[in-house]
């Protein structure tokens, strides 16, 4: 049996959308199409049977308030994609970002350290909401305790290198060959306080301010060993009248207290405190009589004056009567290459151009290194007939560094093995 279903059209869609349309009354003894309960897919249930037991026709207006659920439903799914993307995604660009300016666990082989590991991530699933395939995780908030320390993921590191996740060691590392290292192997360490303790130090300053006023006591004549000579002399001065006898004294003082200063017990061969003298012979038997480690004779050339610079003077090989320097000669020239070093570096004086070679001479005919014992020299430290000698020698900054030069001289001899 047919049946003739009534329609009226949908009313016009409102300002919040379009509304469900209206179902008219059928024929008596039928009841309306599209009135069963909704269902919670948004379906309807068929419409009830007719009184003569036939089933009322789904009407053609196929229910648009479920089209328009499931839009919207969709709509909204949508949204909330781009909006976890576009708040995600920055914050993703940001973690790669802070990543990579903290350093990501294969930098150090990418610069050639090893050979290269990729990174190490983790493979924990995300929090819901977390960051889409291919960007970085967003960092989880930080838990109230803190996390263990991560060991590296891939075995050990690659020498050289730290491992990820591994604490830096306080180790230093090992200087590149050819590089400078804090302190050369070999070389003196910072001189202190005790760096020349038990160490004892025989410093002759040349001459004496007394002894042009005792020319009868000088000019006595004394035994070298294979000479005879005068007791002392005078000495030399500049043009200006500054004696030699001024300079070693207070080139001496100056050195003294630089080396008490690192422990050395120094014995000086006169401290301005005598008329005259003492005599050449006297002079070495001061610096064997306390043993010395190491002894230093410091004295102002008078060569003429278009001469310049500094020399040091060694002893030479004398057996000979009282002289037997067989035993100093080695040590006495360890000491005057030191002394020529050290010397030349403090105070950027040259060697000597009027006599001597490269600022060493070695010599038979002075007392005061014939008759020693112990390791000994003499430096010239200027010609203070010249100029521009005279005007450093005159200058106490100067001398002090002659003494800065003659104090490193004597303790590298007496710390190293050089």
């Amino acid at each position: 049996m047919t049946r003739t279903t009534h329609h009226h059209p949908a009313e016009p869609s409102g300002p919040t959308g379009p509304r469900e349309p209206d179902t008219a009354p059928g024929p008596a003894g039928t009841e309306p199409a599209g009135t069963g309960p909704t269902v919670s897919d948004g379906s309807t249930e068929p419409a009830a049977t007719t009184a003569t037991g036939g089933s009322a026709p789904t009407a053609p207006t196929a229910r648009p308030r479920t089209a328009e659920r499931t839009g919207l439903r969709g709509r909204s799914a949508l949204l909330r994609t781009v909006t976890v993307v576009g708040v995600l995604a920055p914050l993703g660009v940001a973690g790669w970002l802070g990543w990579q300016a903290v350093g990501s666990p294969d930098r150090g082989t990418r610069d050639g350290a090893g050979p290269s590991t990729a990174p190490t991530r983790s493979t924990a699933p995300s929090a819901p909401g977390g960051a889409a395939p291919g960007l970085p995780a967003v960092p989880a908030p930080v838990p109230s305790t803190p996390p263990a320390p991560t060991g590296p993921a891939t075995g050990p590191a690659a020498p050289g290198t730290t491992a990820p996740g591994t604490p830096a060691t306080s180790a230093s590392p090992a200087p590149a060959p050819g590089s400078s290292a804090p302190t050369a192997p070999g070389a003196p360490l910072a001189p202190t306080a005790t760096t020349l303790a038990g160490r004892t130090v025989l410093l002759d300053p040349g001459h004496n301010t007394g002894n042009a006023t005792h020319t009868t006591e000088i000019n006595r004549q004394v035994d070298i060993g294979n000479a005879r000579k005068e007791c002392d002399a005078t000495g030399t001065t500049t043009n200006a009248g500054y004696t030699e006898a001024e300079y070693s004294l207070d080139v001496v003082r100056r050195t003294r207290a630089i080396l008490a200063a690192r422990g050395a017990t120094v014995v000086l061969v006169h401290d301005g405190d005598r008329p005259w003298g003492p005599c050449i012979d006297e002079r070495a038997k001061a610096g064997n009589s306390v043993h010395a480690d190491a002894a230093v004779s410091v004295h102002g050339d008078g060569a003429p004056a278009s001469g310049s610079g500094f020399h040091v003077i060694m002893p030479a090989k004398v057996v000979a009567g009282r002289a037997n320097t067989s035993a100093i000669v080695e040590p006495s020239r360890r000491l005057g290459l030191l002394l020529r070093e050290n010397f030349r570096a403090a105070t950027g004086e040259p060697y000597a151009d009027y006599t001597a070679s490269e600022g060493l001479d070695t010599r038979s005919d002075l007392g005061g290194l014939n008759l020693s014992t112990v390791p000994k020299v003499f430096i010239e430290c200027g010609n203070m007939r010249n100029a521009v000698d005279a005007r450093r020698m005159t200058d106490p900054q100067w001398r002090q560094q002659a003494a800065q030069g003659i104090a490193d001289a004597l303790t590298a001899f007496l710390t190293t093995g050089r």
